[in-house]
C-alpha cells in the first residue's frame, strides 16, 4: 500500500517507537518534539480523558507554529486498579511498578490528537495487557538492562519487555505508543490521506 497526503505531516513526538509506527504508512513526515511536560495533575479517574488531554497539549504546542500542516501528537499511559504508572524515575521504582503488575491485567491507553485547518480532533484507544507471574531474576535482569526507564509502566512490549507479557487484548501498536489502524481510519475519513483517486472518504 502507498498512501498520499493532502498536506505536510508533523509528528509531535520524540518517541522512536511512534516514528517507526507512523512510517508504516509510507508517507513523508517530519518529527518536531513538543517538549510538553507530562506532569499534568490528574484530578479525575477518567484516565482516557487524561491521555486525550496530554495528547491535545502535545499536538497544539506544535500546531501553533504549523497551521498549514497535519500535526499528530500522542501520549500513552498505563493504568491498573485506579493507579497511573508513568515512566519510572529510578530502577527501584521500575521494579516496584513491574512487581505490582506481575500476574495481573492492566490497561494501556493512548490519546491521539490530529490538528489540521484550525481544528483539533482527539481520540483514545485502550488495550488490555496481562503480565506473567514475574520471578525476581527475570525482573531484575530486565530492569538492569535499562529498557524500562523511558517507557510508561516501566516496560516496552516491542523490546525484551515482551518476555513479561502473557497476552494482550486489543491493538498491539497502541501498547507501543500509536494506534496506527485507528489513526489511519481518522486520517482517511478527514480526506487527509488516500490510497488512490476516489478513495471513499467520509468527511466529518
Amino acid at each position: 500500500m502507498k498512501f498520499t497526503n493532502a498536506r505536510p505531516i508533523i509528528l509531535a513526538s520524540a518517541s522512536p517507537r511512534r516514528k517507526e509506527i507512523l512510517s508504516l504508512l509510507g508517507l513523508p513526515f517530519t518529527v518536531q518534539p513538543s517538549h510538553v511536560s507530562e506532569d499534568i495533575e490528574m484530578t479525575t479517574d477518567d484516565f482516557a480523558g487524561y491521555a486525550r488531554e496530554l495528547a491535545s497539549k502535545k499536538t497544539m504546542a506544535i500546531a501553533e507554529d504549523y497551521g498549514d500542516h497535519i500535526v499528530i501528537g500522542a501520549d500513552t499511559i498505563v493504568v491498573h486498579e485506579g493507579k497511573h504508572y508513568p515512566k519510572p524515575e529510578s530502577k527501584e521504582q521500575a521494579k516496584l511498578f513491574l512487581r505490582e503488575l506481575s500476574g495481573k491485567t492492566h490497561a494501556v491507553i493512548t490519546g491521539v490528537g490530529i490538528f489540521v485547518g484550525g481544528t483539533l480532533r482527539v481520540f483514545s484507544v485502550e488495550t488490555a495487557v496481562t503480565f506473567r507471574e514475574l520471578d525476581d531474576i527475570l525482573l531484575d535482569a530486565y530492569v538492569e538492562s535499562g529498557d524500562p526507564m523511558d517507557k510508561a509502566g516501566g516496560y516496552g512490549i516491542q523490546t525484551a519487555g515482551a518476555l513479561l507479557v502473557e497476552k494482550i487484548e486489543g491493538d498491539y501498536f497502541n501498547v507501543m505508543g500509536l494506534p496506527i489502524a485507528r489513526l489511519t481510519e481518522h486520517l482517511r475519513r478527514l480526506a487527509l490521506i488516500n490510497l488512490k483517486e476516489g478513495d471513499p472518504f467520509i468527511d466529518y
